[in-house]
């Protein structure tokens, strides 16, 4: 069995073949009930059934990734489950933190404005400033998850960090956290983006190896180009946000998805969403 985190992976073919989950916000019940909906969704099914999905297809998987927010309700309980499923696959995998791993939400009940946001400190198997090597790329991971907030912000020892990274390896880069660093053209949840998104993008932009960024946390699907960089935003494993709303809204026609990707050993990356069929 790999043990964890990664930091090391090579295949003969000198591709990586990398699957993205995230979003999953498992509870100690994991059911998550809710009048707009109009149904319960069970999270911890919905989770269980992208992995089997995913790893059932006819590709290879080389490295899972867990882009936060991987629990509702931070108890330790729910990690060491998500821990045990994931070691189970015996795949390589690494897990971030999203604002949910850091943030208890109390009065959940009440108007949303009402609500209150506790501190947490972060499971210590959540990574921050972790390198994943393989021979011909480099995968970067990045906490971006601040205690007692829903929005994110990629601070400036972080920032450094990364700087230093890409200084000194000249790979191709891969980028994953959890806030989004892009626009969603979506009111309220770009409320939410990662604070200092300006400034990481004015930092990274001497790198152009930089290749990819990942996140979570939009629960929607965005394939988008900025200063040379593809970024992506990947569904929730769970329940998913309407696209382009200004105000909170699900979309209750998408399903739960994940993301992969494709590093090839020239630098290319290839990547698509797939939904969970049932």
């Amino acid at each position: 069995m790999p043990s964890y985190p990664a930091c090391k992976i090579s295949n003969s073919d000198n591709q990586i073949n990398i699957l993205q989950i995230t979003d999953m916000h498992l509870s100690a019940a994991a059911i998550m009930a809710d009048k707009e909906l109009g149904s319960k969704f069970c999270c911890e099914h919905k989770f269980e059934a992208v992995l089997a999905q995913a790893l059932n297809e006819d590709i290879r998987c080389d490295l899972i990734l867990v882009t936060g927010d991987l629990v509702s309700k931070v108890q330790p309980a729910i990690y060491d489950y998500i821990f045990r499923v994931l070691a189970a696959t015996n795949i390589p995998f690494a897990c971030i933190a999203g604002n949910h791993d850091v943030t208890e939400e109390l009065n959940s009940e009440l108007p949303f404005s009402q609500r209150q946001f506790i501190a947490c400190p972060a499971d210590s198997r959540l990574l921050n400033r972790h390198v994943i090597h393989t021979d011909y790329w480099q995968i970067l991971l990045l906490n971006s998850a601040v205690p007692g907030k829903i929005a994110g912000e990629i601070n400036s020892s972080d920032l450094d960090w990364l700087c230093e990274q890409l200084t000194h390896c000249d790979k191709p880069a891969l980028i994953a956290l959890h806030h989004h660093v892009l626009l969603m053209h979506s009111n309220w949840i770009d409320t939410y983006i990662a604070k200092n998104a300006e400034m990481f993008w004015q930092r990274m932009q001497p790198f152009s190896h930089l290749r990819v960024v990942i996140n979570g946390h939009t629960h929607q699907e965005q394939t988008a180009s900025y200063k040379g960089v593809t970024v992506y935003t990947t569904p929730s494993t769970c329940y998913q946000y309407k696209p382009c709303a200004d105000d909170f809204a699900y979309d209750k026609k998408a399903k739960p998805g994940y993301r992969w990707l494709q590093l090839a050993n020239n630098g290319q990356v290839a990547s698509w969403i797939k939904r969970l069929d049932t």
